[in-house]
């Protein structure tokens, strides 16, 4: 399999501190990874990087045969499908739904006097459909609650087809049916032939899809573990990152742990 992302020796340094490396790191064609690691790991940080939002201080980054530093990334990102809380505040409150998933399809935010065919639309709401809010299409995203903003975002990130999506924490703050209902979503939505090779950043082993195939743990910028998930995601290697004795138990395909007694 041919890979899709390629870090190698790779740094990102603010001022005079670290924050991320030195990290080599291979993700593949066909696969599912799941990031993760305690506040100020630098999850966020790698994945501002390998959506191309940044560049590395050190090392070399490829991201879809692509080198970072000789490439458009303006060409590259709209390749890459990306949600965040941060991108979320970016999106226009009065902008309709629907608008905010089409507009995807030109990489803006805001839809303006573009012309979108029948295609862009029957697309934009079959993504919608998809991630169960469809009947949401004529409301303004400023009405939307936490949860049907995250699946406005996917569905928007989709929107281009991307060969890479990156999802930064896609069920925080969500109850449990709506975490649970997501969850499914994207682990149903990723196991289509042709899907995106998919990352998705977390802070919490239950919020990890079924389906998962491999996994990155980050600890202090650099990576304590990178394989596939059922080797490497173990009560042991989770108490070396997080420092603190949990016990882990995998259910129908997803992983659930807690602390030690």
């Amino acid at each position: 399999m041919s890979a899709v992302i390629e870090l190698e020796n790779v740094e990102v340094r603010r001022a005079d501190r670290t924050i991320l490396g030195p990290l080599t790191w291979q993700v593949h064609e066909g696969e599912r990874w799941v990031i993760l690691g305690p506040n100020g790991a630098g999850k966020t940080t790698l994945l501002q990087l390998v959506s191309a939002l940044i560049h590395p201080s050190e090392g070399s980054v490829r991201i879809l045969g692509e080198k970072l530093g000789r490439v458009d990334v303006f060409e590259l990102r709209p390749r890459i499908g990306f949600t965040s809380s941060a991108l979320s505040a970016l999106l226009p409150e009065d902008e309709r739904v629907i608008d905010i998933v089409l507009t995807a399809a030109y990489g803006i935010s805001g839809r303006w006097r573009e012309d979108y065919d029948l295609w862009d639309e029957s697309r934009a709401k079959a993504l919608l459909t998809t991630f169960g809010v469809r009947e949401l299409g004529e409301r303004r995203f400023g009405t939307l609650s936490e949860g049907e903003r995250k699946r406005v975002q996917i569905s928007r990130a989709l929107m281009s087809d991307p060969e890479l999506l990156l999802l930064d924490e896609p069920a925080a703050g969500l109850d449990l049916g709506g975490r649970e209902d997501i969850l499914g979503r994207i682990a149903t939505y990723t196991s289509e032939i042709g899907a995106p090779v998919t990352i998705i950043v977390t802070h919490h082993i239950e919020e990890i899809p079924a389906g998962t195939t491999h996994v990155l743990m980050l600890k202090d910028g650099k990576a304590a573990v990178a394989a596939p998930i059922l080797d490497a995601l173990t009560s042991e290697n989770l108490k070396y990152v997080f420092e603190i004795d949990v016990e882990l138990n995998q259910i129908n395909g997803r992983f659930f742990a807690s602390r030690r007694q």
